[in-house]
């Protein structure tokens, strides 16, 4: 019986482990998980910094010392600038690991190597198909032209990889652990891929396939009614009445016919809402006489976030601010002398060429009255688990086939080639490495002239007391309408001709009016001599901040935070009281259910403030009218856009009895009001939908649900919800469900030195095991800055939590 028993128990513990140490699906092997010696307990850390007080390691060539202040941010202090940015990259490694790691796997279309489904092998693919790796590749080529500053390069990667190289399983961070995977060795290539998810979030953004199929359904004239490409009264970056001091290259406008493509979108766009403001005033403005500076980024709201704040000190370098993890130096911050940000500059840089190949085997594809070879690239993408899928993707001279038969919907017979600026080579770091140290205007002109994309509207601040702001990017040269619509591929006549010189692309240098500002909207008006365009302007931000900042004087910093925290709605301060005087004389105002929610909304001072109801109704009742407002562009089979808000407001307020304000279902309403009636009904029934799901309180914050998000997605307690904050999309602070501010910095600049302050909803700590994980998000919600401590020697011991030593390993 002895035996029979030792032999069931011996079954029943091998089966465990082997049920437990085995991957199924997409869940980890438990017992590796809840290993005590090397399991996700391993990650629960007691302090906040737990990195010793020396660490010896054999690339670095003096002693490097870094203090972590008390809100966690390193203080990088180096004899030399291969040591200062090898440290760079040790440390954020230290922070920032599986998120540097994991963003850029999913860049390169490589996450069905970590988790097997089908949602996410359609993401890889897609990735493949816009050809980041690709361009990444040509980057890391061209950096080899120069070698100073890929040296930088390697000396971040090369810290990476002594971080990674430091740690042993239990110290692995714990997203590893529960999606069972190792490290990779760091690259080079992997921070040029960098560079090209920004691009690909920032400058990717077009409507060529969604013009053209809304031409063909309504036609041209209708077209331009619905989608302007500009207004008399904007307020762009580059103030009204500016000159152009050069003469502009000419091109040639081809006499060419329409191309015909009906189709539908696979490629997903980036977020409409990815933007940011930024601004600064001048002495003139400013209580004390200083320059002010404010950026804020707005993207989307991750954990762990997408910035680092640190502080790097060499002999060439006393810069702090916002890095991105996985790429050295500072993108938004500042040094002893000027102050520096961006917006991103909406502009077209992807066009579709319709392809047409010679036969299906799509060896050549015609180009004028020559057929052009292809290039053809086999992309395997692993799958946990199963065999490589292996796609095809043929290459033109413009660029990726990124639709063909094997990727369309319903398999259509459309080939489009994509020509984009971000495909091209490029040394954009070169401008974060010169721009770090840069001192004044003409330093920092020089290190943009680097730069290709993604095109930014550079604001720069200095202490000297010059503000000024620089379009920078790479920008083709386009005629009137051309790469708004698909354009015929086989017609050279389509080609983009010429490219901007840097000396004519768009700045603003100490204007009259004492401020600058951008918040993505219109970058000039149509004095400039070339043709600018985007589908996706913002309307605004931008006017709520120039309107501010026209009739603010005296201005401190504390005026800068409030300014960029500011939660006016301006979308409801154009169209709520046409609304609600739809509703005058109508049995539906006289309900008493209804009478407290319309009472609220008359009273309503357009502040999207958190606790207020008012806006949730507002959103409810305005998405519900733009939805029946253009229910036409629903259910066409093909991929459109519906026209933008502020052209949707304009219309409703000069027009409204146009003929899209109707409902296709039902009879045709005689006008807009009857319309507006109908939306608040259905407004009040979602309204009542959300109560019984949520309860009675309906606050904006709740509502609205602004949500940190792991960037897993599916690690929902690694996530924040319900963050106690106002504003939305189209709002100053444009903090909406899970998009927004992704950092904010204010920095004060003079003769007498540079004060800086910032915030973002996140933690330096990635960790979720940490004590400090998250722990900025609330003070980002409240308004409560940082005051980053900056100076040119190291911090004194009251204001260091952690100092630590890095040494090399052999003297």
């Amino acid at each position: 019986m002895k035996i029979i028993r030792f032999l069931f128990c011996f079954i029943i513990t091998t089966s465990i482990i082997l049920i437990l140490d085995r991957q199924w699906g997409s869940i980890p092997p438990i017992g590796k998980l809840l290993s005590p010696h090397h399991g996700f307990w391993q990650n629960a850390e007691s302090i906040p910094i737990g990195l010793p007080s020396t660490i010896l390691l054999d690339k670095i060539q003096q002693e490097v010392v870094v203090q972590f202040d008390n809100d966690y941010i390193p203080h990088i202090y180096a004899s030399n600038d291969d040591d200062l940015f090898f440290v760079q990259g040790y440390i954020t490694a230290y922070h920032r690991l599986w998120q540097m790691e994991f963003q850029l796997l999913a860049t390169e279309g490589r996450i069905s190597e970590i988790i097997n489904s089908e949602r996410i092998f359609n993401f890889d693919r897609h990735q493949r198909r816009k050809s980041l790796k690709y361009a990444a590749k040509k980057m890391n080529e061209e950096l080899e032209n120069h070698p100073i500053y890929l040296k930088l390069l390697k000396q971040y990667t090369d810290g990476v990889n002594a971080y990674i190289s430091s740690l042993t399983p239990s110290e692995i961070p714990i997203e590893y652990k529960l999606l069972n995977y190792k490290p990779e060795e760091w690259s080079v290539f992997k921070t040029c891929l960098l560079m090209k998810e920004m691009a690909d979030q920032l400058s990717r953004g077009e409507a060529d396939l969604e013009n053209t199929n809304t031409v063909k359904i309504w036609g041209k004239e209708i077209f331009d009614q619905l989608f302007p490409e500009a207004f008399e009264d904007i307020d762009p970056v580059i103030p009204k009445g500016s000159t152009f001091n050069f003469e502009p290259l000419g091109i040639e406008r081809p006499n060419t016919e329409f191309i015909s493509v009906y189709t539908q979108r696979k490629i997903k766009k980036p977020n409409k809402q990815n933007g940011s403001n930024s601004f600064a005033v001048n002495g003139k403005k400013s209580k004390d006489g200083s320059v002010l500076f404010a950026n804020e980024p707005d993207l989307g709201l991750n954990a762990p976030s997408l910035w680092y704040l640190v502080h790097l000190n060499s002999p060439s370098y006393n810069v702090m601010g916002g890095s991105l993890p996985g790429a050295p130096g500072i993108v938004i911050g500042f040094n002893d002398s000027i102050a520096f940000g961006d917006t991103n500059a909406k502009r077209d840089l992807v066009d579709w060429y319709k392809i047409e190949f010679k036969n299906d085997k799509r060896l050549e594809y015609k180009y004028d009255n020559n057929w052009l070879k292809t290039e053809k690239i086999i992309e395997e993408i692993k799958v946990r688990g199963e065999s490589s899928y292996f796609d095809t993707i043929l290459y033109t001279h413009y660029g990726p086939v990124v639709y063909d038969r094997n990727f369309t919907l319903n398999k259509e017979k459309t080939n489009m080639a994509m020509k984009w600026t971000a495909h091209d080579a490029s040394v954009d770091f070169i401008t974060f490495f010169k721009l770090n140290k840069a001192k004044n205007y003409d330093d920092f002109l020089n290190a943009y002239s680097y730069y290709t994309g993604p095109p930014q509207n550079v604001t720069f601040a200095s202490a000297h007391g010059d503000i000024a702001i620089k379009i920078a990017g790479k920008f083709p040269i386009k005629w009137g309408e051309q790469g708004k619509f698909i354009m015929d591929g086989s017609d050279s006549r389509f080609e983009w001709q010429k490219y901007m010189p840097y000396e004519h692309v768009l700045e603003t240098i100490n204007p009259k009016r004492n401020f600058i500002s951008s918040a993505n909207q219109h970058p000039v008006d149509n004095s400039y001599p070339y043709y600018h365009y985007d589908y996706n302007f913002e309307y605004y931000r931008n006017r709520r901040i120039n309107e501010r900042l026209k009739t603010m004087h005296h201005i401190t910093p504390r005026d800068m935070m409030l300014l960029q925290n500011d939660n006016f709605n301006y979308i409801a301060y154009e169209i709520l009281p046409l609304m609600l005087d739809s509703l005058t004389n109508n049995p539906i105002k006289d309900q008493p259910k209804y009478l407290a929610i319309i009472e609220d909304l008359n009273n309503w001072d357009y502040f999207s403030e958190a606790e207020f109801s008012a806006p949730t109704v507002f959103e409810l009742w305005f998405s519900s009218l733009y939805d029946l407002t253009w229910d036409e562009f629903e259910n066409q089979g093909v991929s459109l856009i519906k026209p933008n808000k502020f052209t949707t407001i304009r219309l409703m307020n000069d027009n409204p009895y146009f003929a899209f304000f109707d409902i296709i279902e039902t009879p045709k309403k005689e006008s807009l009001g009857d319309l507006i009636r109908e939306s608040f009904q259905i407004a009040m029934n979602k309204l009542n939908d959300w109560k019984l799901e949520n309860g009675e309180d309906y606050s904006w914050y709740l509502f609205k649900n602004t949500t940190i998000q792991h960037l897993t997605r599916s690690l929902k307690t690694f996530s924040f919800e319900k963050i106690k904050i106002g504003g939305y999309s189209h709002i100053v602070n444009a903090a909406s469900e899970k998009h927004g501010p992704s950092l904010r910095l204010v920095v004060r600049l003079d003769d007498k030195g540079t004060e800086a302050w910032a915030i973002y909803p996140g933690s330096q700590s990635g960790n979720p095991g940490n004590p400090t994980y998250g722990n900025m998000i609330e003070d980002w919600a409240d308004m409560n800055y940082i005051k980053l401590n900056f100076k040119n020697t190291p911090l004194s011991e009251d204001l260091v939590l952690k100092s630590l030593t890095i040494k090399p390993l052999l003297p």
